[in-house]
């Protein structure tokens, strides 16, 4: 059974900002390192992408993944869903941008994400696992947000 990890982060860049990154899919590769390969794969009526295609390295060896996002609570939340993976059965999570109260030059940023591999790991390695990616992922938007 999948669970719901959580991180949060306060990012000096405006929601507008953050949003522009969040949806620029096929810059992923330039500040997320793990990201070897992204390709929109689909597109819906406004040039966003639908389904996009993930090519990481992740544990040692490289993943292949398709998510679909939904922009129904554009620019303040970017969820998607695994469309299909090798590795993973799920790999669903969402951003939430929030300005930060009184500064809306910052953003307050929840990233989450549920993680069900095909293998399954015992929970202290899953747990530590959803940590580093969460981790790296807020660190490396974060670095680019305000670079």
């Amino acid at each position: 059974m999948a669970e719901v990890a959580r991180q949060e982060a306060i990012i000096a860049a405006p929601v507008a900002d953050l949003w522009a990154v969040l949806v620029d899919f096929a810059k992923y590769p330039t500040w997320a390192r793990d990201l070897k390969q992204v390709e929109v794969l689909e597109r819906d009526d406004e040039g966003r992408g639908l389904e996009v295609l993930y090519r990481a390295a992740a544990m040692g060896r490289s993943t292949t993944y398709v998510l679909r996002y939904d922009y129904a609570d554009a620019p303040n939340r970017l969820p998607w869903r695994l469309v299909r993976g090798d590795i993973m059965r799920r790999l669903d999570g969402a951003y939430t941008l929030s300005p930060v109260a009184g500064d809306p030059s910052k953003t307050d940023v929840v990233y989450e994400l549920e993680v069900e591999l095909v293998i399954p790991l015992p929970g202290f390695v899953k747990h530590r696992a959803e940590h580093k990616i969460m981790h790296t992922a807020l660190r490396e938007l974060k670095t680019f947000a305000e670079g």
